[in-house]
């Protein structure tokens, strides 16, 4: 697994649970009214959610672009060999 696959893993997990946490303790939950504060950092787990979710994407991108090249490099060195 790739060190950039990784990461988004983490912010992923860690932004989802905070942000699970948030909606079912202090959403749904009868308690002190939610401070902008709290709101600002609910936010900022959704746009670090977005964020590990595009570092997982991209990191798969990369590798399917390394294996395909990989796969026509040896395609080329192949058929050099074989009009020699």
């Amino acid at each position: 697994m790739s060190r950039q696959k990784l990461i988004g893993g983490i912010l992923i997990v860690v932004s989802a649970a905070y942000i699970a946490w948030f909606v079912r303790v202090r959403l749904f939950t009868a308690g002190p009214a939610v401070e902008k504060k709290e709101w600002l950092q609910a936010i900022g787990s959704i746009v670090i959610l977005m964020l590990g979710t595009i570092n997982v994407r991209l990191a798969a991108m990369r590798a399917r672009s390394r294996d395909r090249q990989a796969a026509e490099s040896l395609l080329e060195g192949e058929s050099g060999r074989r009009t020699k």
